[in-house]
C-alpha cells in the first residue's frame, strides 16, 4: 500500500514538453478544462501533482453536493450523465470513486489529453507578467502559451505571484455578516465534556487540539482554516470489506472527546452514512466530534511538499483511528461498537492503497483575490456579476475551525450552514488574477471569493463548471494573443452558451 500525499522524484530527468496550454492539478476541473481544450484543437496536458485524476470526485466525495442540478450544465453535466450511462440510468451523482475516475480517463483518452502524474510544482519562471514555463521538482519543464491552476491548493497562482489570501477575513472587510469566528450551535458539543485530560481536572492540561478559552468578538478575521477529513467509502458486504484498521501511531488521546460525548448520551454517531451505488456509503463529518480533523490543517495551504505529507499522515492517523476506536474501543457502548463493526473499507475501491481514499479533503486553502471578490452578498442575491462565467447554489458551508475550553467544558466554533438562496453568478473576474498581475494564468479552483462565500461555491460540480468555463476563456485568448484579463467578455459569453453552460438562473 502506498498512501502517500508526496512522493519525492526517484531521479532528475531534464526534458521540456512545449504545448498551447498547461493544466497544472489532475483534479475533475483540471480535467475537464484540459478535455475541453483539447476538443478545440489545442495541444494540452496536465502536470498532476497526485498518482490519481478526480481530487475529491473520484477520491471518495461520491455524495455529490450540487445544490441545485438545473445550475449544473456544460461539461459537469455530461461527466454526470456519463456516470449514468454506466449505471443504465440518465444521470448518476452518487457514483462510485471507481466508476468517477473510469469516466475521466476515458475523457481524457478520448482528447488524447497526457497526463504527467506524481510532478510538484519547483519553480514558475515568469517575464513581463506571463508565466513562460514551469518546471517540476523531477525536471520537467513546460513552455505553454496560457496555464490553468486547477490544484485546491494554488501552488502554481502563488508561484506566479498573484495576490492570495489563507483563513477568514473578518466580516467587516466585506460588509458581510457570517465570516470570521463564528459561534454557533451546527456540529456543536450539545451535552457538556469536559475538555481536560483528567476529566474535570484543569491541572491536568487540555486534551489535544482543544485551545483555551476563545476571547475573540463574532465576526474577527483569523487564519484559521476550516477542518479537513477523508470521505471513506464503506460497505456493511461481507465479501468487500476490509475491517478498520488500527493505524500505526494510535494515540488514544485523540478519541477521549469522542468517548466522554458517548457517554453522556450522543446518540449520532451513525449520521451522514450518504449511500451510493454499488451497496456502500459515503462517510461524511457528522457532530461535534467525528472524523474532521479540527485544527490540525492549518499549515497545509502554504505549507512544503514534506510538511503537507506530515499534515496528511496526521489526517490518516485520526481518521483510521477515530473508526477503529468506533469499533473496537471498550469505552464505546456496545451497541455501538457492534454496529460500527459492521462496516468496513471497500475492497473494489481505492485498491492502490488498500481501500483509503487517495485525496485529502482539502475544502480550503489558498483563494485568490482579484478584480472581483465573491461574498455573502452575492450568494444572498444582493449583488449580481454581469459577467457570469457559471452559477454557484449551495448553501453558505463552513466546518468547524477550533475547538476551544470555556466554563469546564468543550466547544467547536467556526460551522456555519445557512441557505435557502437561488442560485447566484459567477464572475469570469473570479477565475483570472487582477489586471497587471499574471496575464496567461485561469484558476477554476482557488477563486476570488471570501471564506463564507467559497463555502458555498466550493463544490465540486462548480469546480468542474469553472474549469470549462476557464478552457473556453483560455481558447479565446490563444487566439487573439491578449491577456486573460482582456477576453472580450461577450465573445466569451458566446463560447460558453454554445457549449451548453448555465449562466443566468430562470426560476
Amino acid at each position: 500500500m502506498d498512501l502517500r500525499y508526496y512522493h519525492p522524484p526517484a531521479a532528475i530527468v531534464r526534458r521540456t514538453v512545449k504545448v498551447d496550454a498547461c493544466v497544472y492539478g489532475g483534479t475533475a476541473a483540471g480535467v475537464v478544462t484540459a478535455v475541453q481544450l483539447a476538443r478545440l484543437g489545442r495541444s494540452v496536458i496536465v502536470v498532476n501533482p497526485a498518482t490519481h485524476v478526480g481530487g475529491m470526485t473520484t477520491g471518495g466525495l461520491s455524495w455529490t453536493d450540487f445544490g441545485n442540478k438545473r445550475a449544473i450544465g456544460g461539461m459537469a453535466r455530461e461527466f454526470y450523465q456519463r456516470c449514468g450511462a454506466k449505471y443504465g440510468v440518465a444521470e448518476e451523482w452518487c457514483f462510485e470513486p471507481r466508476v468517477a475516475e473510469a469516466v475521466l480517463q476515458e475523457m481524457l483518452g478520448e482528447a488524447g489529453v497526457i497526463v504527467y502524474p506524481r510532478e510538484y510544482l519547483r519553480s514558475a519562471r515568469l517575464r513581463d507578467g506571463r508565466i513562460q514555463s514551469i518546471t517540476t521538482e523531477s525536471g520537467l519543464t513546460v513552455q505553454a502559451g496560457v496555464f490553468v491552476d486547477a490544484t485546491y491548493e494554488g501552488d502554481l497562482m502563488a508561484r506566479a505571484r498573484v495576490s492570495f489570501t489563507v483563513g477568514r477575513e473578518s466580516n467587516r472587510r466585506y460588509g458581510e455578516t457570517l465570516n470570521g469566528v463564528q459561534y454557533r450551535d451546527k456540529h456543536q458539543f450539545e451535552l457538556p465534556v469536559s475538555p481536560y485530560v483528567r476529566e474535570g481536572d484543569p491541572s491536568s492540561g487540555l486534551l489535544p487540539w482543544v485551545e483555551p478559552r476563545a476571547r475573540e468578538r463574532t465576526g474577527t478575521g483569523d487564519r484559521r482554516v476550516q477542518a479537513y477529513n477523508f470521505r471513506l467509502i464503506l460497505t456493511r458486504k461481507a465479501e468487500n470489506r476490509i475491517p478498520f484498521p488500527r493505524p500505526d501511531g494510535y494515540d488514544p488521546l485523540e478519541y477521549v472527546l469522542t468517548a466522554r460525548y458517548l457517554a453522556a448520551g450522543w446518540t449520532g454517531a451513525f449520521s451522514k452514512f450518504d449511500p451510493i451505488r454499488g451497496d456502500k456509503v459515503d462517510k461524511n463529518n457528522a457532530g461535534a466530534t467525528s472524523t474532521d480533523y479540527i485544527g490540525a490543517n492549518y499549515r497545509w495551504p502554504t505549507a512544503s511538499y514534506v510538511e503537507r505529507e506530515r499534515i496528511f499522515q496526521a489526517h490518516v492517523r485520526y481518521v483510521a483511528g477515530w473508526f477503529w476506536f468506533m469499533a473496537n474501543d471498550p469505552s464505546v457502548p456496545e451497541p455501538v461498537r457492534a454496529r460500527m463493526a459492521e462496516w468496513g473499507l471497500c475492497r473494489d475501491e481505492f485498491c492502490d492503497t488498500g481501500g483509503w481514499p487517495h485525496q485529502l479533503y482539502i475544502r480550503e486553502a489558498r483563494r485568490m483575490v482579484s478584480d472581483y471578490v465573491i461574498t455573502e452578498h452575492d450568494c444572498r442575491g444582493q449583488r449580481r456579476a454581469a459577467d457570469s462565467v457559471g452559477l454557484g447554489s449551495y448553501g453558505m458551508d463552513s466546518h468547524n475551525c477550533r475547538r476551544y475550553a470555556v466554563g469546564g467544558r468543550v466547544m467547536n466554533e467556526g460551522d456555519v450552514q445557512v441557505g435557502g438562496f437561488p442560485p447566484y453568478p459567477i464572475s469570469y473576474r473570479c477565475i483570472v488574477p487582477k489586471r497587471g498581475q499574471c496575464g496567461n494564468l485561469l484558476v477554476p479552483v482557488c477563486i476570488s471569493a471570501s471564506h463564507i462565500a467559497y463555502g458555498s461555491a466550493r463544490m465540486e460540480p462548480v469546480f468542474i463548471v469553472l474549469g470549462q468555463s476557464a478552457a473556453l476563456a483560455a481558447h479565446i485568448a490563444l487566439d487573439g494573443n491578449v491577456a486573460v484579463q482582456d477576453v472580450p467578455y461577450a465573445a466569451l459569453r458566446t463560447r460558453l452558451e454554445s457549449a451548453g453552460q448555465i449562466l443566468d438562473w430562470t426560476p
